[in-house]
């Protein structure tokens, strides 16, 4: 059983990239499984990840690697949460539309 069997992964579709989100001291963010990049600026950044949407707050935020074949993105900046949406439809309403004001 592969490490995706043991967390009740779908395996219907072969093989998922795998999703994992490293933080270093507050300051440093690396993400594998991300789908794409839906929006950022210096204080939010919006990303699809292969586990659903991952809103990241902070100051001062920035991209500083986003590698598209491998779906990884390195932010930097003062991280003060990190939050998915697609489990919370309230709170992913709240996230867009303050997004669109």
């Amino acid at each position: 059983m592969n490490r995706h069997e043991e967390f009740g992964g779908n395996t219907n579709k072969g093989p998922v990239q795998e999703h994992d989100v490293i933080m270093r001291g507050r300051r440093l963010l690396d993400i594998t499984g991300v789908k794409q990049v839906e929006s950022f600026d210096n204080e939010e950044f919006l990303l699809e990840t292969v586990m659903g949407f991952l809103a990241i707050r902070g100051q001062n935020l920035q991209m500083k690697n986003f590698d598209v074949d491998k779906g990884v993105v390195s932010i930097k900046g003062r991280i003060f949460d990190l939050v998915y949406l697609d489990d919370h439809q309230e709170k992913a309403k709240g996230f867009f539309s303050k997004l669109f004001k």
